[in-house]
């Protein structure tokens, strides 16, 4: 397993965008998936998205087109560019990664609130 800090967090306009970060404390290089989740209070989890080993990504439908997830291998970072963000928006955002033969690893979880 690896450590995961989230950063970024933060409260936008609806329209805005943020750009959440996931720091690991070790190489992410050979993980076979890598994404975001989101809780918003009284409400289940949600995969916001996530890379698939290979380079696949997948988002929900509610984000298609406004958000983007991104790695860099190099700074062992994931990236969740969010725009045009909306108050439906407003959630924890937990990033998570699979590496092979060992439970999944969870950041503690950064606040995304979108308010006028």
């Amino acid at each position: 397993q690896v450590q995961l800090v989230e950063s970024g967090g933060g409260l936008a306009q609806p329209g805005g965008s943020l750009r959440l970060s996931c720091a690991a404390s070790g190489s992410i290089f050979s993980a076979n998936v890598i994404g975001w989740y989101r809780q918003a209070p009284g409400q289940q989890r949600e995969l916001v998205a996530r890379i698939i080993r290979g380079g696949s990504t997948d988002y929900v439908d509610s984000v298609k087109g406004r958000f983007t997830i991104s790695r860099s291998n190099a700074k062992s970072t994931v990236y969740l560019q969010m725009n045009s963000l909306e108050p439906e928006d407003t959630a924890v955002y937990l990033c998570y990664v699979q590496l092979p033969g060992v439970p999944l690893s969870w950041g503690q979880g950064t606040q995304v609130t979108v308010s006028s």
